[in-house]
């Protein structure tokens, strides 16, 4: 998914896979995407696909920024996808909404329940730094740019506050693939299996 509105709901466009991780089910090699970290300046580089899978195993709870109560819109399938389909608890960032997906919708990451362990952005670049300023005041450990937003600077300044950022990387579409919900080419497989989601 992309900033929101920017790409539409069903967009896929990233079919990187898990690599080798003790910690990791076993997974086909990763795609050419995946095959070399990408560096930015500052000592930043983009985590791993067994890094990506331990964070989405470590959360408990993210929290959508620009949540949207479209259905057009690409927070609104990512949203609908982690209350069906997780274990997460979900919560939805919005000033100008007061509930989305029949949830409440917070004004802000400061008026959450809760410190969330993943900040899952869906918002303009240009708002990039202020949304990393409020991930760093509340002191969430993950910031998580959808696809289509990535700033070197804003990578740069989370990784030397010690926040891991991810850039340009689906949550739905991630942790749809680490659990089997995707083929290789990024599509959804149809599988259904009593297997228990590994978190």
């Amino acid at each position: 998914m992309s900033g929101d509105g920017s790409a539409p709901a069903g967009a896929i466009g990233d079919t990187g896979t898990v690599a080798a991780d003790p910690a990791a089910p076993a997974a086909p090699a990763t795609g050419a995407k995946d095959a070399a970290p990408v560096r930015a300046a500052g000592g930043w580089s983009a985590p791993t696909p067994g890094q990506r899978l331990s964070i989405l195993r470590r959360a408990r709870t993210v929290a959508v920024l620009g949540a949207s109560n479209k259905p057009s819109r690409a927070s609104y399938f990512v949203g609908t996808y982690l209350l069906a389909s997780s274990d997460y608890e979900v919560w939805f960032v919005n000033p100008n909404e007061r509930e989305v997906l029949g949830r409440p919708a917070y004004p802000s990451l400061a008026e959450l329940p809760g410190v969330p362990d993943v900040v899952d952005v869906f918002r303009r670049p240009a708002e990039l730094g202020a949304v990393l300023d409020e991930t760093l005041a509340v002191g969430a450990p993950v910031l998580w740019l959808q696809l289509g937003l990535s700033d070197d600077e804003v990578a740069r300044r989370g990784h030397e506050a010690g926040v891991t950022v991810v850039m340009n990387r689906c949550l739905k579409i991630e942790h749809a693939r680490f659990h089997g919900g995707l083929h290789l080419a990024g599509f959804d497989t149809g599988v259904i299996s009593a297997r228990r989601r590994a978190r």
